[in-house]
This record gives C-alpha cells, structure tokens and sequence, in this order.
C-alpha cells in the first residue's frame, strides 16, 4: 500500500514539476519545411528551392523581377517571417498582391514590404510594386535604418488588418500605414531582377513563414510612429514624377461651378477626405451642378478615384469648355464615363453601341467589355491620358479604349454622335476638368494631375 501511494506522489510530482511546454506559436505555417507545396512562381525566372527547412531563392541573369507566390488569397492577417539576404541584392515580401493577364499582361503588383541591405536603410519600408512606387520609406525612422542586421537572419512582422498595414524589423517598428487600394491578394517572396554586369548566383533566404488569419484585434500590437495616409496625398514617387494634386481633399479651392463664379453652395458635400456629389433624382447638373477646375489643361495624365451608388450615372470630362452650351444641360466635353452599367439605361443607349458604359468615351467609343471594374459600392480608379492628339481611357491599371482627337475617324464618330451639332467638338488645344452631377450620389478622391 505505501509502495503504491508513494509511487503514486512520485509521478504526481514528476509531472507538475515539469517546465512548462515551448509556447505554441499562433497561427500556421506557409511552408512545411520540406518543399514548395503551396507555392507558385511569377514573373521571372529566378532560381528557388528549399534546403534544411529554408527557401533559398537564387539571381538569374536577364530576367525580369521573380516571385515565389502563395496559391491562397489572404485580406487581414499578421504575417511572420526570418530572413537573410546577401548584402548587396534588393528584395521584398510581397502581401495583398495580384497577377492578372489584364494589368499589364499579368506583372505581379501590389504593397511590398521592402528587404534593403544598402546603406539607404528601407528595410521594412513599404513600397507598391507595379503601381505608385514608394509609400512609406524610412527616411525619417533612424531607428528602424539601424535595426537591420547585415549578412545575419533578421525577422519581420507584418499586420493587415482593414485598410491599415504595419511592419516591425526585429522588432522595431518601422512603417504605419493607411490605404485602401487593395484589400486581399497572394504573399510572394521578391528576388529582384539584376543588371547585365551583375553576378548571378546570389541568394536570399526565408524561414519560419507563418501567418494568422483569426483573432487578429486580441493580438495587433500597437505601434508608437506616426500614421502615413495616401489618401488626396502625393507619393514620394508621384512628386518625383512630377503629379500635382488637382483637389486637396479638405476644401474647394481650385474648383468652381462649371456655370458659376463659384462653387456650388448646394448639391455637392466635402467630408472625410471625400468629394461627393449628392442624389438629386437623377437629372444631369440640376442641383449643385458640374464643378471644374479653374485652370486649363492641354496635354495632361488624370488620375481619379471613384466609388458609385447602385444605378449612378456620372462623369469625368475633359478639354471642357463652360461658354459652350449655356442652356440645360451638362457643359460639354469629352467624357470618361462613370456608370452602373447592370443597373443604369444608359449602359443600352446611344448612337454607338455600348459607348455609354463605364469608362467609355461617352456616346463615341465603346471601352473594352473585359475591363476589370470593381463592384457597386467599392472604389474604381480612371486614368486619362492625352498627348499630341493621342488619348487613353484607363480602368483600373488596364487600357480599356484609345483614339486620335481631330482625326478622320473621330470626326465620323462625332457627326453620327449627340454631339454633331457642335462645330469642331472635342478638339480643343486646352479645356478645363469637369466632375459631372448626374444627380446621382457618387464620390472621388485621390484626383491628381501631371502636365505632359
């Protein structure tokens, strides 16, 4: 009996008095440690495999950037990783990234977390690869710069939750960011593209890949640095481009009624960061009416963002000129159309078919039926471009139209249009920006403009 209870205390004791289990990390694992399974490469052809429970991708010579890319889709989530990269190559880790056969003919774009072994010091920095370059470098996070560790395994921490993304290097935080231009994609692993005179053969390395997709408010870490937003602001890659903001996101200034001194005291709302035009039952410019800009533009690159209501009509023109067509009506002008094409008539009307469809050259030129628009509801970006004569509609990162002003061919398009009985139409040297009131509610921001 003592035999037994005596044992009995012994194991009792052998098994509380064990040390605790090696915390279990949350989440899972993106790689097993063993192979690719799970893994797709895009873009370039560079070299990658896996060797002692670590990916190791490896430069090519005249091959374009390459990217490892997981076959799963991931919105919000904290993503952990170790790198080590060899000190004189650029990298990143791709996260809510996309390759679509109609953005540039598939090309891997999206917000990179930057890998930078160079005395620059971005590591961490959060860059969009394919699309408006950096958002967030570390040029003023000293602190961030030196935590990078040379030639040795550093890690990374990545949040996406919502429209906000955080990053930490070794644990020191080193880009905040607020942006809202892509809520999910695929995660990839960068090897950059190398110059002719560069030496293949060089590596960079990743391990211990593991992301958590669940309980994501219990564990987001708060970060001490201050927010960066992009919204109605210019990108240090935009400035360096030479973009100017056309609206500033706060007030009307630049702007005015397109048949008034001013702009419109009704009809049209500035609230968070958001120009709106108010439903007003639908009849175009019977409320507030158009606004333009008050300066004029001859060759020029547009870019604006927009965000329709279920069965909204609007409008994006250009070379507009406000002393035509005084009467009822919009202003005239060449015009990007703004429509829900399932839910508005218009989408079936007009002299040519299918030119009164989103990002058509209204009542002219009918835009590419496969153009990538996103839902009622969520946020659309057209892109115009005009230059010598030549012009580009663009939905979305993809050329959805193009056409010459003045040319033969335009000028029949115009005579079978409503816009006939307009001497010389669309052909002006230099016109004003136009928003349109539809009297539908619609909203734009981030609205910039460089002069070509």
């Amino acid at each position: 009996m003592f035999l037994r209870v005596f044992t009995l205390v012994l194991l009792v004791c052998m098994f509380s008095c064990k040390g605790p289990d090696k915390e279990q990390k949350p989440g899972k694992t993106l790689f097993n440690g063993q192979d690719l399974s799970g893994w797709t490469q895009k873009g370039g052809k560079a070299n990658y495999k896996v060797k002692d429970g670590v990916i190791i991708g490896e430069t090519v010579s005249g091959t374009p950037n390459s990217f490892l890319t997981t076959n799963n889709v991931y919105g919000d989530f904290i993503l952990e990783l170790d790198y080590k990269v060899d000190s004189s190559m650029n990298s990143g880790i791709q996260i809510r990234s996309n390759s679509i056969a109609s953005y540039q003919n598939g090309r891997v774009h999206g917000y990179q977390i930057e890998i930078d072994p160079s005395d620059r010091a971005w590591s961490a920095g959060i860059y969009d690869e394919g699309r408006r370059g950096w958002l967030v470098d570390l040029q003023n996070n000293p602190e961030a710069q030196k935590a990078f560790k040379q030639n040795e395994w550093n890690h990374y921490r990545i949040e996406a939750i919502g429209d906000t993304i955080k990053t930490w290097i070794n644990g020191i935080p080193a880009a905040y960011l607020i942006d809202d231009k892509t809520a999910s994609g695929f995660i990839a692993l960068q090897v950059h593209s190398i110059g002719e005179k560069d030496e293949p053969g060089k590596t960079i390395m990743w391990k211990d890949i593991r992301i958590q997709t669940d309980s994501l408010e219990q564990y987001s870490q708060k970060m001490d640095i201050a927010p960066v937003t992009t919204n109605n602001k210019l990108t240090t890659s935009e400035k360096e481009q030479g973009w100017q903001l056309l609206w500033d996101g706060k007030t009307t200034q630049g702007w005015r009624g397109a048949r008034l001194e001013e702009f419109p005291k009704l009809g049209w709302e500035i609230n968070d960061g958001l120009l709106t035009v108010m439903a007003s039952g639908g009849a175009e410019s019977a409320a507030g009416g158009d606004i333009v800009t008050e300066e004029l533009y001859g060759d020029f690159e547009l870019k604006v963002d927009f965000k329709i209501t279920e069965g909204a009509n609007s409008g994006i023109k250009y070379y507009v000129d406000t002393d035509i067509n005084k009467g009822p009506g919009s202003s005239i002008g060449l015009e990007y159309q703004i429509l829900d094409d399932d839910k508005h008539p218009d989408a079936k009307l007009g002299n040519h078919e299918g030119s009164r469809t989103v990002a058509s050259l209204y009542d002219l030129i009918k835009a590419d039926p496969d153009k990538p628009i996103h839902l009622v509801g969520e946020w659309n970006t057209a892109r115009i471009v005009s230059k010598d004569n030549h012009v580009e509609h663009w939905l979305n990162g993809t050329k959805v139209l193009e056409y010459e002003r003045g040319s033969e061919d335009f000028r029949k398009l115009v005579s079978e249009s409503k816009y006939a009985k307009w001497d010389h139409f669309g052909e002006l040297q230099e016109g004003r920006i136009l928003l349109q009131d539809h009297g539908n509610r619609v909203s734009f921001k981030n609205i910039k403009i460089k002069t070509l």
